[in-house]
């Protein structure tokens, strides 16, 4: 009896036109689907992920099953074996072509053939798939396979997982589309793989059938249920449509025609339904956020320009210029929003408004509507220090910030200079006078302006990354992080000011600064800085991790590793692990490399070996060398180098 996994090989003297009907591929599929879908697994692009390529896989394995009677290859289903299989044989060859056609990228003129569509089935909806994982060999192989070409790719997996013989990979290889030159090409880039790591290829790591289960990402699946249910109404609002009405509030500007006399909208458009707080009410609420802003300006009973904002807010026409930070949404407030501002900054008229999830900024000319602008940026959970400022608008390099009625004190202060003092702004209705802004500058960064708040609470600073709603700058330990104004937290600061330039337009959060080891250098020159900071953004992903390091005597320090959408240096995984190569002044090359105070040991592997005691690691190698690190903790965890 043979093994469901094991195909066997056709009978000596089996003709090339040999035919298959349905009934025996849908046999063949059957008897070896798990041997199928592997080896669709490991020839499909690891690029896909591990979830959509357990997907792909069975969905090509499914869709190889011919429509009518058709010819058989002659190639065998294994080079060892029984009895001739022309079903497995036509099967295989089919989910090889697929599974290859996959690995192309899509091409604007071309039609997408069926294995670069996504699947239609199987589905899985709620749900997480991928196979077990496996050692550091198999996780070795996965990423040699990934280096490889598609048809390399897949002449390894024959070798190795179906016995083929050289020549019959290449007549596999010819049958699905691969041209003569490719395959010998093919054949040859997949002997840099060694042989020793075929029995690998039958691992769990790469068994698509034999699944572990995770949930998705339940927070994300939250908001997507409530915009489908938003996107539902919307969509029976459009159900609804009738001829434009022939009257209405009156000119709406720049906003495009109205879509519906809907009672709801209407009110959310109403300019005398907006919220207006009063200027006291923060000093009896227990909150201190944008709800307890007041109302203020001198164009808060402007009713036109209040109808106008809300109006473009809600139908922005093709002439408006609309910008939101990161999955911000677009559309029109749910229903009557907070007036926060209303009034004339430089050559513009500007409406701040607050729905209680984004800040919507409209700013229209003095002279007409032409060339109006919408902002959003997305505010929900903003409290405190995050809840301080808005941008009120950006003229000359300069930018004018809207505070909140609490701050007490404006200043504007360097970053990169901790010694050089605050200067003083004024605040005007809770206006603060001009300061230089970074976010627009685009050449050699020498200073970072940064905004200085006080209020009851402390002092806190502010970095204007190019959005709405400034980012707060932290330092210190990612457990328990304070404000950045202290003489430590500066110092921390100083030499990474410019490393904030990463995170403009990103929906950036906080940015928060740790200094969490510092390292002698080999030849006694001083004592260099290691120093990792965290950009957390408003959507909760896209957060980013730049490790850094600074010799002593130097300006600037110099990020050397950088990762996105990892837990290193956060709250939630606050250690961090990163190497330099670094030159010494006797012109001699080091791989250094430091942990957090947590890690107990540092080894260096690849193009450089060496481990060493504790946080700290120090090893001579040559100008250009290649490492990985790895590192262990206290409590016997391994964590990886940043690269």
């Amino acid at each position: 009896m043979q093994s469901q996994d094991v195909a066997p090989r056709p009978a000596p003297g089996s003709s090339a036109d040999r035919t298959v009907d349905v009934e025996q591929a849908e046999a063949a599929l059957v008897e070896h689907y798990p041997r199928l879908v592997r080896l669709a697994y490991l020839v499909l692009p690891p690029g896909l992920g591990r979830g959509r390529r357990v997907l792909t896989a069975h969905a090509l394995a499914q869709r190889a099953l011919p429509r009518r009677r058709a010819s058989a290859p002659v190639i065998p289903a294994q080079s060892t074996g029984g009895e001739g299989d022309a079903g497995y044989a036509y099967i295989r060859l089919h989910v090889v072509r697929t599974a290859l056609e996959a690995a192309q990228p899509l091409r604007l003129r071309a039609l997408p053939r069926r294995g670069q569509l996504p699947p239609l089935l199987p589905q899985v909806w709620g749900l997480r798939l991928f196979p077990r994982s496996g050692g550091a060999e198999e996780l070795a192989l996965d990423q040699r396979l990934a280096a490889l070409s598609g048809p390399a790719r897949a002449a390894y997996v024959l070798r190795g997982l179906e016995k083929l013989t050289d020549g019959e990979v290449r007549e596999v290889l010819t049958g699905c589309g691969v041209q003569d030159t490719a395959a010998t090409a093919a054949l040859r880039e997949a002997a840099g793989v060694p042989a020793a790591q075929y029995a690998l290829l039958d691992s769990p790591e790469f068994d698509a059938c034999s699944l572990q289960v995770r949930p998705t990402d339940l927070m994300r699946r939250r908001q997507h249920t409530r915009a489908a249910l938003a996107a539902a109404a919307a969509l029976a609002v459009c159900g609804a449509l009738v001829l434009l009405p022939g009257g209405g509030w009156g000119p709406d500007g720049a906003a495009a025609p109205v879509y519906a006399q809907n009672p709801a909208a209407e009110a959310a458009l109403d300019p005398g339904r907006l919220v207006k707080v009063t200027p006291a009410a923060w000093k009896t609420s227990a909150r201190t956020d944008f709800s307890v802003w007041p109302a203020r300006g001198p164009l808060t009973g402007d009713t036109a320009l209040l109808r106008r904002a809300l109006a473009v807010w809600a139908r922005p026409g093709q002439s408006v210029r609309v910008s939101a930070t990161p999955e911000t949404p677009f559309g029109g407030p749910a229903g009557p929003p907070q007036l926060l501002y209303a009034g004339e900054v430089d050559n513009a008229r500007v409406v701040i408004l607050h729905d209680g999830l984004r800040i919507a900024r409209y700013a229209e000319p003095k002279d007409g509507t032409a060339g109006a602008a919408l902002d959003f940026a997305r505010v929900d959970g903003a409290t405190g220090a995050e809840a301080s400022a808005l941008v009120l608008g950006r003229a000359d390099g300069n930018v004018r910030y809207l505070t909140a009625p609490w701050v007490t004190k404006a200043g504007e202060r360097d970053l990169s200079k901790p010694g050089a003092g605050v200067m003083d702004l004024t605040l005007t209705d809770g206006i603060t006078s001009p300061l230089a802004s970074p976010a627009t500058h685009t050449g050699t960064c020498t200073t970072w302006n940064v905004l200085q708040l006080t209020d009851a609470s402390g002092t806190h600073l502010l970095s204007d990354l190019g959005e709405l709603v400034p980012a707060r700058l932290t330092a210190g330990r990612p457990a328990a992080p304070e404000e950045a104004s202290g003489a430590q937290a500066l110092r921390t600061w100083a030499p990474f000011a410019c490393s904030l330039a990463d995170a403009r337009g990103q929906g950036v959060r906080t940015v928060n600064a740790w200094g969490y080891t510092r390292q002698q250098l080999p030849d006694g020159s001083g004592t260099a800085a290691w120093v990792c900071t965290r950009a957390e953004t408003w959507r909760g992903d896209g957060s980013q991790v730049l490790a850094q390091f600074h010799t002593p005597g130097g300006l600037f320090g110099a990020a050397v590793a950088k990762a996105g959408d990892v837990p290193a240096c956060g709250p939630r995984d606050p250690h961090v692990l990163a190497g330099v190569l670094w030159k010494s002044k006797g012109g001699g090359w080091y791989l250094l490399a430091a942990g957090d105070r947590a890690t107990t040991s540092v080894r260096a592997t690849g193009g450089v070996t060496g481990s060493g005691r504790g946080n700290l690691l120090a090893v001579p190698t040559k100008r250009g060398a290649q490492a990985g690190l790895e590192g262990t903790l206290k409590n016997g965890r391994s964590i990886n180098g940043l690269r």
